[in-house]
Order: C-alpha cells, then structure tokens, then sequence
C-alpha cells in the first residue's frame, strides 16, 4: 500500500483506526472484464454464479466497476438506482445480484448470455447496447474473508459510488486500469507483473479510504464503532497494542468513561465485550501473519498477545477449529485469483 500512500498523501484520510484496519485486509482479485456499451442497454449480473470459477471455494465477491467513460447506474435487488459517471467508482462489496443500466430503457438481459465461458485467457471484452452514446465500464472482483465483508455483518451498503477527489490518487487509479488492461491483454501464460496482480486490492483499498472518510455515520456496527467518541479511543488502544495484557479497566480509562459504560457501548455497537473483540482481532492479526510470513507460531503467539506458543494454539484452535499451522498450510495451499 505505500505506492496509494504517496499518491494520496494531500487528499483526506480516515482516521488511524480504520487505517490499521484496512492494511490488515488480506484481498485477492483481478480484473476481469471490460464492457463497451452503448444506449440503451441494461443487463444483470449475478456475481455468485461466477464465483466458484474465479475464486474456487469462495461464497462471496466483493465487486467493483470503473467507469471509464460515459455515465450508468447501478440497482440492487431492484431498488434505488446509483449513478456513476467518468471516474466513478461502484462498489458492491458482497457481491449482491446487481443490474447496470445507461439513461435509455432497455431490456435488461443477462451477463451470462455477453461473456464467453470461463476459463478465460485474456481479459474479454463486452460488447452490448442499442448503438448510441458509449460507456466504458472496467469490472473487477476481490475475494476476502475479512469481516468487513462478511454478508451477514453488512457492515458497508449493498452498493456505493465513490467520486474519488481531483488530485494525485485519482491520476493513480486512471494509470492503473490503464496498465492493467494493457497487461490483460495479453495470453495468462506470459510472464505477468508482480504489480498488476495487486492493482485491483489497491484501487479498492484507496476507494474505501475515501468511501470511510466521508461517509455518515451509522447507529450500530464496525464503522459506527471507529467513529464512536467512546468506542474509538478503546479501539485505538487495542489495535495500536494487541498484545498488551489488556483489562476492561484499562480501556475504560483510556476512553474516559466506566467500566460500565465502555462494557455497555461495546456490546450496543458491537455486540461483543471488549475483551471478546480483543480476542477476535488479535485472531484477525494472526491470521495475516501466519498466511504472508514464515514467523515461527511462537514468534505468531507473542506478537498477538500470547505468553506461550501452547495458549495462542489452544485460542486459536477453539476460534479457527484448527491448529495454527494446520491453518498456514491450508491458506499456503490455497489457490489464488489469476490475474
């Protein structure tokens, strides 16, 4: 992520705490349609029915489309509609069945009758629409076990569009789909770039940052709790120091309320005691480790709060129903998106 940080590095950001949180997101995606249409035209795309060909196993798609040129809208389960125009960025962060539609009416046909099967060798190219005006849209997926886009959280709305700020991250996106399609082009047995396979976790994380930094409040939930007066300063304390041995005390006098008071507004907000949620995100912090790092699960252990390697494996084994590097060797085995 240091190549958005310098590039976003005079536009707004969210806070610290949500900032820990999305590095911590682990993401894999790609790229993988660009669609060329014309008005009128509509069409539905169900994620899901493509999921087990991108990311075999997965049960959820975090989706996004760039709009690269023109202006379209986005529904979901036939409810409001969401305009995007040139720059644009839509967001459907659990993959939820979703229509796209220009400014004319249309018949809405299915996705599936415009691209060809899977598996495909090169990014393929959508062509559909009543021969009018154009928009270009770049389509992309991310897979992520992270709870911000669990389904039955529904942390984030079903659908949102980002207008990222005029400025040094916007130009970066652009770039970046650039190159990516450039690099799309050409047949999956060439050499591909370290780079373009990260292009897509990069542009979401940049869109979040800007999503989460403007976006309202909400009464209950992860995002409502890093914006809470209460609760961001206890949350601020545990991610900055997960493996301090920390007491609801503590907490409460970081955040300059009661014990009571800070127990009450976690399990409201969250629906955990704090306790539980340092537990659960030290389990997050773990899973990241043991997954991007060859750290021995002693070493694993006491970065995340445990004294002993035997007390993180008993913890980690009653959350993740297996040992810790049972747990490695599966996400080490794990077969990743292909760009």
């Amino acid at each position: 992520m240091t190549a958005l940080d310098g590039a976003a590095a005079d536009e707004e950001h969210p806070e610290p705490t949500l900032l820990d949180a999305l590095e911590h997101l682990r993401l894999d995606g790609a790229l993988f349609f660009r669609s060329e249409l014309t008005e009128p035209f509509a069409f539905e795309s169900t994620p899901l029915a493509l999921a087990d060909a991108l990311v075999p196993d997965a049960e959820r798609l975090i989706l996004f489309h760039i709009v690269a040129r023109g202006s379209c809208w986005v529904s979901v389960d036939e409810g409001e509609r969401h305009w995007a125009h040139e720059g644009d960025v839509i967001v459907l962060p659990y993959g939820d069945q979703h229509v796209v539609g220009g400014t004319g009416e249309a018949q809405c046909v299915s996705i599936l009758s415009l691209l060809e099967p899977l598996p495909w060798d090169v990014i393929p190219l959508l062509r559909h629409g009543g021969g009018g005006p154009s928009t270009e849209i770049v389509c992309g997926y991310l897979h992520s076990e992270d709870p911000l886009f669990d389904p039955g959280l529904r942390a984030l709305p079903p659908v949102f569009v980002v207008s990222l700020p005029t400025g040094p991250a916007a130009g970066w996106v652009r770039a970046s789909i650039a190159y990516a399609l450039e690099e799309g082009a050409q047949p999956t047995n060439k050499s591909r770039s370290p780079v373009a396979t990260r292009l897509p976790e990069l542009v979401l994380i940049e869109v979040l940052r800007v999503h989460l930094a403007t976006a309202p409040a909400v009464d209950r939930g992860w995002i409502a709790a890093l914006r809470d007066p209460v609760l961001a300063p206890a949350l601020a304390l545990l991610h900055n120091d997960p493996g301090r041995r920390w007491t609801v005390a503590e907490l409460a006098g970081g955040a300059a309320v009661s014990r009571s008071s800070l127990d009450d507004r976690f399990r409201q907000v969250l629906g955990r005691s704090p306790i539980r949620y340092l537990t659960e995100w030290r389990m997050h912090l773990a899973d990241e480790l043991l997954a991007t790092s060859d750290l021995p699960v002693a070493t694993v252990a006491r970065r995340v709060g445990y004294d002993s390697e035997e007390a993180f494996s008993r913890a980690f084994k009653r959350e993740r129903g297996c040992s810790p590097s049972r747990w490695r060797t599966g996400a080490a085995a794990a077969p990743r998106a292909a760009t």
